[in-house]
C-alpha cells in the first residue's frame, strides 16, 4: 500500500479524495495546518525528519476568491508551501501539484487551451502568476507533475460563492438563480478526478502537465436550465450583461491519449447527484447569504 501524504485535506478537493477509493486503496496522510503550517519552513523540515511518502499530493493553498478571509500575500504564501515541499523531495517518490487553468492567464480568452500553450502569457495576478512559476519549477523537477483544472464541482465547495453549488442551493429556496455574465467553462465533476488520480499516483506520465478538464464545454446558462429542470421550479434566471465573458476552457487530447479509458460524468447526472446531497443536507445552507451575490 503506497504512503500519500495529501496537503490541503480539510480543503474541497482534499475532503472528497479521503471519502474517495482511494482512501481504501493507499495509506493516506493527511495533516492539518497546525500539524503542517507549509508556509513555516521550520514546521515543514521538521514534519519530515522522520518521515517519507511515496506520492505527495499537494493541493495545500491559500485561497484569494472573494470569500476568502485574508486574500494576501498569495503568490508569497503559496509559491512557499510549494517550495517547502521541493526541499524535501528527497523525502517522496513523486509530487502532484494540483494546479489551474490560471496558468494561461485569467485575464485572457482561453478556449480550448492546450498545455503546449502555457507560457504564451503570464497572468498579472497573482494566482496566474503563482502557477506560472510553479510550473516553470515542474519543468525542472523529475517526478513533479501539474495537473491544470479550470473548473470543478462537487460537495464541499463553496456553496457562496461557487457557481453550480449557488445556484443549486438558490433553486432550492426557491430564489433567482443569478450570472454577471454567459461564459462558457471546462467544468470537472469532483468524482470523476479519482480515477485520473488514481492513475497518476500508480504510474509514471509521459508529460509534466495536464489538463483535467471533460470531453465538453458548459455554457452556465446552460447550466442554470438543468438546474432550473431539476428543481421543477418556476425559478427566474437573471443574467445581469448580455453577450458572453471570457472563455476559460481547455483541450484534454494529451489526458485522453495517456489514459484512454478516462470517462466523464455526463453534466447533468453530475449536477442531480450534487443536487440530490444539497437537499439531504439542506441544513447546512444559509438562504440570508444567498440574498446577496458575492
Amino acid at each position: 500500500m503506497k504512503k500519500i501524504l495529501l496537503t490541503g485535506g480539510n480543503g474541497f478537493i482534499g475532503r472528497n479524495i479521503q471519502e474517495s477509493f482511494l482512501a481504501q486503496k493507499y495509506e493516506i496522510t493527511a495533516p492539518r495546518s497546525f500539524e503542517l503550517n507549509l508556509i513555516d519552513t521550520d514546521c515543514v523540515d521538521d514534519f519530515f525528519k522522520d518521515k517519507s511518502f511515496d506520492v505527495v499530493l499537494h493541493a495545500g493553498v491559500k485561497p484569494g476568491h472573494r470569500n476568502a478571509k485574508d486574500p494576501t500575500n498569495l503568490f508569497y504564501s503559496n509559491l512557499r508551501m510549494f517550495m517547502n515541499l521541493e526541499r524535501h523531495k528527497d523525502k517522496f517518490g513523486k509530487l502532484i501539484n494540483f494546479g489551474s487553468g490560471a496558468i494561461y492567464d485569467v485575464s485572457a480568452n482561453n478556449s480550448n487551451a492546450k498545455e503546449t500553450e502555457i507560457f504564451k502569457r503570464m497572468g498579472a495576478d497573482d494566482h496566474s502568476f503563482c502557477k506560472y512559476v510553479e510550473h516553470k519549477l515542474i519543468e525542472n523537477l523529475d517526478n513533479f507533475i501539474d495537473l491544470n483544472i479550470f473548473g470543478i464541482f462537487g460537495k464541499y465547495e463553496d456553496w457562496e460563492i461557487r457557481f453550480i453549488s449557488n445556484a443549486i442551493c438558490k433553486s432550492i429556496f426557491g430564489l433567482p438563480i443569478t450570472l454577471r455574465q454567459n461564459r462558457r467553462f471546462s467544468y470537472l465533476f469532483v468524482e470523476d478526478l479519482m480515477p485520473i488520480l488514481d492513475y497518476f499516483i500508480a504510474n509514471k506520465p509521459k508529460y509534466n502537465a495536464y489538463n483535467i478538464v471533460p470531453d465538453r464545454n458548459i455554457e452556465l446558462l446552460d447550466l442554470a436550465k438543468i438546474i432550473k429542470k431539476i428543481s421543477q421550479k418556476d425559478i427566474e434566471i437573471k443574467v445581469a450583461q448580455e453577450g458572453f465573458g471570457l472563455d476559460y476552457t481547455g483541450d484534454n487530447s494529451r489526458l485522453k491519449e495517456e489514459i484512454s479509458e478516462v470517462k466523464f460524468t455526463e453534466t447533468e447526472a453530475a449536477v442531480r447527484s450534487l443536487y440530490s446531497y444539497y437537499e439531504q443536507n439542506k441544513n447546512i445552507i444559509k438562504k440570508e447569504l444567498l440574498l446577496q451575490d458575492k
